[in-house]
């Protein structure tokens, strides 16, 4: 007679690999902590608060874990490279350039950049985003906090 072993079927990939992705980064945390003295709760020591952040990162990744086995979602899409590696060139861009070329010029070339990353690309939404932000961010960075660096190149 044949003996039947039950399998276990994961519903929703996309849970199941958040949940890996969060155990994977609470125990690192957690590990990468353990150079430091905990303390107490009334004295806390530098590896306090790291440690406790990993434990609660790794909780949360078995709760997911959970739900991936019991909830049905959707598979897991083709992974995008091209997207990716535009996203990540306007941050490098952006940090080159912020020196050098000042907030406005950088925020300009991060939002176009990153912009063409999305499925859909139109012109005027971006502008409008690029004012919007450039703007805010001058006056939060620039005005509002007196942070001393370049606006503009000149």
């Amino acid at each position: 007679m044949k003996e039947v072993v039950p399998t276990i079927k994961i519903r929703s990939s996309k849970d199941f690999y958040a949940a890996l992705l969060f155990i994977a980064l609470g125990a690192a945390v957690i590990w990468l902590s353990q150079n430091y003295s905990i303390g107490t709760a009334q004295r806390m020591g530098p590896g306090y608060f790291p440690t406790i952040l990993g434990v609660l990162l790794a909780a949360i990744g078995m709760g997911v874990l959970g739900q991936a086995f019991a909830i049905s979602r959707p598979p897991v899409a083709r992974f995008a490279l091209k997207p990716l590696l535009l996203v990540l060139g306007a941050v490098a861009a952006f940090a080159l350039l912020v020196q050098s070329a000042g907030l406005v010029v950088a925020t300009v070339v991060l939002l176009f950049v990153s912009a063409l990353a999305g499925h859909e690309f139109r012109f005027r939404e971006v502008l409008t985003m690029v004012v919007l932000l450039a703007t805010a961010s001058t006056a939060v960075f620039a005005v509002g906090l007196q942070l001393q660096f370049k606006v503009w190149p000149w």
